[in-house]
């Protein structure tokens, strides 16, 4: 969430107070919700002036009161005297030409696109400073948990040192889903988008897209950095197979999609993908579409936010929660949204313990082969596993390494892939704590 000065009040006088008018683009799940909280129990508060929807005369409710404009036009809104936008549509475009016209028109913008935010967020703060009005996005990241108000304010005092969570719920569905009945990915999948938890293409959710982009906004929340979400890497929960809870039950671990971002010096670790985590921590409890986030503080010790991270009430809870603040601290926080943000060199090089698992057609020597050859990069093996009862033409067995940098793991496993004896490619996954 990034604040500034807000612009002289477009107000009507209502019942003896300020009423400030706002406007609403987008009119789907999460701007349904908005529309009913502000209109039940904030309506002495705010006017909701304008709702904005494509093909809008299918989207009218009778709950709306008649002297709401319903409208299909961005220029409409920029040109009404709505102080507040609402941006709800999601995406990239036309959401970004609407918030830009939207702050240049001297309105401030409260959203929760976290794509937008994660790509254009730093220049779209730097417009409504400029013109002295507020920018605010706290649903953008775990939905109703204001996981970026508690870093931005109730955290301020301390400094971050490290980031852990569960930023997607889809991805949290599928794998305790899978964990809990040994469904395989592909069915676990279709489970998701059966109940409506998983949209058709899944690609954003599954292959860690999502969580990167909400992982970039906590990144610079936290350690005040300019870090893109082209810089962070994402790895796919598509590789998970049921055999691989099976030995992280015997590790005591499960799986889980783990975004995490680490600062060292002037070095940030960041990135998302599948980690094993204990079944006893925060993170591997998390089940079905919770979302779950862990910060680190230098003073302050372990702090866990945790709830619903995505719907339509709870994103709207968080929505509303930033209009009022916008209503209650009119001309504050200048200073605050004025930090210039920290150059960082930023990587996913974290040193991890590491989870090996293999598919093979078996033969004596595998084992020493893969000794060997791990043995040259300098890693150190911590344990072998193998489970009895699997076929000998594609036996699964599981490796785990001690601590070890990412890029010598890397030039490791390119030579191993190379190897003759696998079924299918090898799966590496870091194994958290």
């Amino acid at each position: 969430m990034s604040t500034t000065n807000l612009a002289a009040s477009v107000v009507v006088k209502g019942e003896g107070r300020e009423v400030i008018k706002v406007a609403l683009v987008g009119f789907g799940t999460v701007g349904r919700s908005v529309a009913r909280i502000l209109l039940t129990r904030f309506a002495g508060q705010f006017s909701v002036t304008q709702i904005c929807n494509r093909n809008h005369e299918a989207k009218k409710v009778d709950w709306v009161p008649g002297e709401v404009e319903w409208t299909d036009s961005l220029n409409d809104v920029i040109e009404s005297d709505a102080e507040v936008v609402f941006e709800l549509m999601g995406g990239i475009d036309p959401a970004e030409q609407l918030v830009t016209r939207a702050l240049r028109a001297r309105k401030s913008v409260v959203t929760a696109n976290k794509q937008l935010i994660a790509r254009c967020g730093p220049e779209l703060v730097r417009l409504a400073r400029e013109h002295g009005v507020n920018l605010l996005y706290g649903a953008s990241v775990a939905g109703g948990i204001p996981v970026l108000d508690g870093i931005q304010h109730g955290l301020s005092g301390d400094r971050i040192r490290k980031i852990e969570g569960i930023l997607n719920g889809t991805c949290n569905l599928i794998l305790s889903q899978m964990q809990a009945t040994g469904a395989s990915f592909e069915d676990a999948l279709k489970e998701a988008q059966a109940k409506g938890f998983a949209e058709a293409d899944p690609t954003e959710d599954v292959d860690g897209l999502d969580a990167r982009a909400k992982l970039t906004i906590l990144a610079r929340a936290a350690f005040e950095s300019d870090v893109l979400p082209t810089q962070l890497f994402a790895n796919s929960i598509r590789t998970i197979e049921g055999v691989d809870f099976d030995y992280a039950n015997d590790l005591g671990c499960t799986i889980r999609q783990i975004s995490r971002a680490q600062l060292e010096g002037d070095h940030l670790y960041a990135g998302v993908q599948p980690t094993l985590v204990s079944k006893t921590s925060p993170l591997g409890l998390s089940v079905g579409g919770q979302n779950l986030v862990v910060t680190t503080g230098e003073f302050g010790g372990n702090t866990v936010f945790a709830g619903a991270g995505a719907g339509g009430d709870p994103t709207a809870v968080a929505v509303v929660s930033d209009l009022l603040w916008i209503a209650r601290h009119q001309r504050r926080a200048e200073a605050a949204a004025s930090n210039e943000a920290k150059k960082l060199k930023v990587s996913g090089d974290f040193k991890s313990a590491h989870y090996l698992r293999f598919k093979v057609q078996d033969r004596p020597g595998i084992i020493a082969t893969l000794a060997q050859s791990l043995a040259t990069h300098g890693i150190n093996i911590d344990a072998v596993f193998q489970r009895p009862g699997y076929p000998k033409s594609a036996l699964p067995f599981v490796i785990t390494l001690e601590p070890c940098s990412a890029p010598v793991l890397t030039a490791a496993m390119d030579e191993i892939k190379q190897l003759d004896f696998h079924v299918c490619e090898p799966l590496d996954l870091p194994i958290l704590g």
